[in-house]
C-alpha cells in the first residue's frame, strides 16, 4: 500500500536516510514521507522509527491506488 506520512519540521540528510523506503518532500514547515510499505508491519515498523527519533507525527494517509506489489518501495 502506498502511504503519506506527515512529520512537523524540516529533516536533514541524516534524518531522511532513516526512512530509505519513502521519498521526503518539505511543505511549508512540515515534511512529507511519501512511498509504497509491503504491510502493516512496515508502517509499524515507520511510526516507530519515527517516535524513536523524536519527530512529531502529524498525520498518515494510505493513498488511493495500487498495492505495494505495484509501486515498490525504493
Amino acid at each position: 500500500m502506498n502511504y503519506q506520512i506527515r512529520v512537523r519540521g524540516g529533516l536533514g540528510r541524516t534524518m531522511r536516510a532513516a526512512f530509505p523506503a519513502l521519498q521526503a518532500e518539505a511543505q511549508g514547515e512540515d515534511t512529507l514521507l511519501t512511498g509504497g510499505l509491503p504491510d502493516q508491519a512496515a508502517l509499524h515498523g515507520v511510526l516507530a522509527q519515527i517516535e524513536a527519533l523524536g519527530l512529531e507525527l502529524l498525520e498518515v494517509r494510505r493513498l488511493p491506488g495500487g498495492t505495494a506489489a505495484n509501486h515498490p518501495a525504493v
